[in-house]
């Protein structure tokens, strides 16, 4: 799984709960929808980045999603423009909320930025 135990995590929290939906959670969006050609892991993750810091509500996915666009080749400064990007389609309280959770995610990966 390009989500690594970020999501493995998520599935394991439905289990006891809702197995149905944690078999749904991996089967349409990573067995349909991330198989589908055209895009690469790469890309995909990025833009789902994107979507999720634009929605501004949905923080715990996007903390997955970051852990993934990691996994999968995205660099931490790339994560950083996303965020930016998104401050001028969705407005800085969501780009502010996506790098808070971005900054979570590079601390605890102890990922350290150049800022140059």
């Amino acid at each position: 799984m390009i989500d690594g135990s970020a999501g493995e995590k998520v599935v394991a929290s439905l289990k006891d709960i809702a197995p149905d939906f944690s078999n749904y959670l991996l089967e349409y969006p990573f067995g349909d929808i991330y198989a589908r050609p055209n895009l690469d892991l790469r890309s995909r993750e990025i833009a789902t980045i994107a979507a999720l810091t634009a929605m501004g509500n949905a923080q715990p996915q996007l903390k997955v999603h970051i852990e993934a666009a990691l996994n999968v080749g995205v660099k931490p400064e790339e994560i950083i423009e996303v965020m930016m990007q998104m401050s001028v389609y969705a407005g800085f309280p969501a780009a502010l909320n996506g790098l808070n959770v971005t900054k979570q995610v590079f601390q605890e990966r102890q990922i350290v930025l150049s800022n140059k």
